[in-house]
Formats: C-alpha cells, structure tokens, sequence
C-alpha cells in the first residue's frame, strides 16, 4: 500500500496560481487511479480532479473545470494539481488519494469511499 504525502499548499491573491505535488512511497504507484479533493470549513469533503493509472483519462469538478490540470509522472511516483486563476471559494484543505478502482471515463467524477489511501492534505488559502 502506498503512502502520501501532499504539498505545495500556501497563501496566494486570487487569480494568482499553485502546484500541488503529492508524493506517494512504495512501487506500486502505477497501480492506483489518483485524485485531489478538498475540504472547507464546515463543508463536507468535495472531489476536485481525478487521473487514470495511465494518465490517459482524467475528470473534474464544474467548479475547477478549465482551471485546474491533474497530471502524473509514474516514474516520479508523484501527481500534480495545478491551480490557476484561484477564487477564494477555492480556500480548503486539498487531500491526494490514491484507489485501485479502475478509470478510464472522463465523465467519472470519483467519490470519496472510492479511495483507499489518504494524504494527511494541504492548507490552500485563497484571499480576495
């Protein structure tokens, strides 16, 4: 079983831009479809983009959709989110997770019991 550790989390203006990196150990890596999700406060935790075990398919959340890029690197043993044009509705905590489900649809949006491994996330706080 992998483990995951997320960062890239910080304070940024709105419209401004991240990278979140989440490192996974172990050599299976390739093995899991991986996603991001987010959670605010007193809000309920939320799918944000998903990446196939390939990297050939991914989905996202209407919210992000256009903003944000999900992206792998299976020799890194790391999966990206790059942020871009952030609102401060975007203010939450961003967990990596890593599932053994299979994905292959685009318009799959995955859920949370999907998963099986979790990050310990990353603080994003977006300021308007």
């Amino acid at each position: 079983q992998v483990q995951l550790v997320e960062s890239g989390g910080g304070l940024v203006q709105a419209g401004g831009s991240l990278r979140l990196s989440c490192a996974a150990s172990g050599r299976t890596f390739s093995r899991y479809t991986m996603g991001w999700f987010r959670q605010a406060p007193g809000k309920e935790r939320e799918f944000v983009a998903a990446i196939s075990r390939s990297g050939g398919s991914s989905s996202y959340a209407d919210s992000v959709k256009g903003r944000f890029t999900i992206s792998r690197d299976n020799a890194k043993n790391t999966v990206y989110l790059q942020m871009i044009n952030l609102k401060p509705e975007d203010t939450a905590v961003y967990y990596c997770a890593a599932g053994l489900f299979s994905f292959y649809s685009d318009t799959y949006l995955p859920k949370v019991n999907d998963y099986d491994v979790w990050g310990q996330g990353t603080q994003v706080t977006v300021s308007s």
